[in-house]
């Protein structure tokens, strides 16, 4: 399959234009090498600054202990006191999120 473009002189059918699309895409090979090599050396950089990646924890580390201390909380019949869904209610995140902080925090 050929590609003409009429208006840019372009026909791959032809060997310069055979040519002219693997120059093209020799090009756009040696960019995404270019901004590959520069996505590495800043995550480098950032590393030896002490950054790492990803998103910082919805709750911090008191957070947990308190969500820990209400899940543990119990009634004098035995039950919960608080639900995971008031939990994270009253921490503004989701169910989720709190099962997965309460569970970092116990080890598991």
């Amino acid at each position: 399959m050929d590609l003409v473009v009429l208006d840019q002189g372009i026909d791959t059918s032809t060997p310069v234009g055979k040519m002219f699309f693997h120059i093209l895409g020799a090009i756009a090979e040696f960019e995404h090498a270019l901004m590959s090599e520069r996505t590495r050396d800043g995550l480098a950089a950032a590393r030896a600054r002490g950054r790492t990646g990803g998103q910082k924890p919805k709750l911090g580390p008191r957070q947990v202990r308190l969500a820990r201390e209400m899940y543990e909380e119990t009634g004098p019949d035995g039950k919960r006191v608080h639900t995971v869904a008031q939990i994270a209610a009253e921490f503004g995140v989701t169910r989720p999120t709190t099962y997965r902080h309460l569970s970092k925090q116990s080890g598991r």
